[in-house]
């Protein structure tokens, strides 16, 4: 039950983001997402289709019972997108932006690890 909780406030969360960044102008964007300019557009749109596909990977598999690892890989992934964003935050000299993609990584990691005892 755990899992569920976790699952949901991710994929609330990257729907959410994901979604604006699929289809959101690069203007619109900027105010809450200031690395976009730094960002082919193309790009930004990718990350935001794995965001989106991401939350069905992440939810799908245990309420269907199809194929649950794959929600484990999908956390994993979610994981790994936050460590890179880190990073890009850290190369642009954004060190207090860092504090959403920490609380994302350990939320990731911890579902993840409830998806394995799912």
């Amino acid at each position: 039950m755990e899992f569920a909780y976790v699952a949901a406030l991710l994929g609330v969360f990257y729907l959410y983001a994901g979604g604006k960044k699929a289809v959101q102008s690069r203007e619109r964007l900027e105010p809450m997402m200031g690395w976009v300019d730094t960002i082919p557009m193309w790009l930004v749109r990718c990350i935001g289709a794995v965001e989106v596909l991401g939350v069905a990977g992440l939810v799908l598999p245990p309420l269907t019972g199809i194929a649950p690892f794959l929600a484990v890989a999908a956390a994993a992934g979610f994981a790994v997108l936050q460590v890179l964003a880190t990073g890009l935050h850290l190369v642009r000299g954004e060190v207090r932006e860092t504090g959403l993609n920490a609380v994302l990584i350990a939320l990731a990691v911890v579902a993840a690890w409830l998806a394995t005892l799912w």
